[in-house]
């Protein structure tokens, strides 16, 4: 763990880099998934994509979290 703030080098602070961050890796996340499922369903493979679909719907709900925190941060 870093105790050194690093925010002078992005010009954001680190917290608020955090929230960024992980909110674009879920919706980056929820993207490629689409790939995924696509490709399990190509293959005929029902378990596979439900099991990328359920995956794919919990990376929407972290960045739906992730943009909903991120906005309250940046009006408040």
């Amino acid at each position: 763990m870093s105790t050194t703030e690093t925010g002078h080098v992005t010009g954001t602070k680190d917290k608020d880099y955090n929230i960024l961050w992980f909110t674009e890796a879920c919706l980056d996340n929820a993207l490629r998934l689409e790939t995924f499922i696509q490709d399990a369903e190509r293959e005929g493979d029902n378990e596979l994509a439900e099991f990328f679909k359920k995956a794919q719907n919990d990376s929407r709900k972290g960045a739906e979290q992730g943009k909903r925190l991120l906005a309250s941060r940046l009006s408040g």
